[in-house]
């Protein structure tokens, strides 16, 4: 298991890549539509970990719900899996909780499934796998 990526929740995508490229000192790899979820996102890789930008497409998206509430920021950290289905059912028997029960496709060719940040001391957590 590894860092794989920190998500960003922010209100303008273009006011924040201005802000991370300036940050970086490099220009984002990759700008993806995600419909299913309301957002658009934008990547940046740092080290062996990435930095994922997030802003909402509609208002009813998770992403415009959480800065609504919170404001900008840090919305989720994403651990890569090798295997996805394996992870959940060994969280799954030690209690925690997860949002959804099946992987979904995200962002950036991934397997995605979220747990509940009720039992991660408050912090939404992401598993990903890269699809094959």
């Amino acid at each position: 298991m590894k860092i794989e990526h920190l998500g960003i929740a922010v209100k303008s995508l273009q006011d924040s890549d201005n802000l991370f490229q300036k940050l970086l000192s490099k220009q984002n790899y990759k700008h993806e539509a995600v419909e299913r979820e309301g957002v658009t996102t934008s990547f940046y890789n740092v080290g062996e970990s990435k930095i994922e930008l997030l802003e909402a497409t509609n208002p009813e998206s998770p992403i415009a719900k959480f800065i609504e509430k919170r404001g900008e920021g840090i919305h989720h950290i994403a651990f890569g899996v090798e295997n996805i289905y394996q992870e959940i059912s060994r969280l799954k028997a030690l209690g925690f909780l997860f949002i959804s029960e099946e992987p979904k496709e995200g962002a950036d060719n991934k397997l995605v499934v979220f747990l509940h940040p009720k039992s991660t001391n408050g912090v939404l957590v992401e598993l990903c796998q890269e699809k094959a």
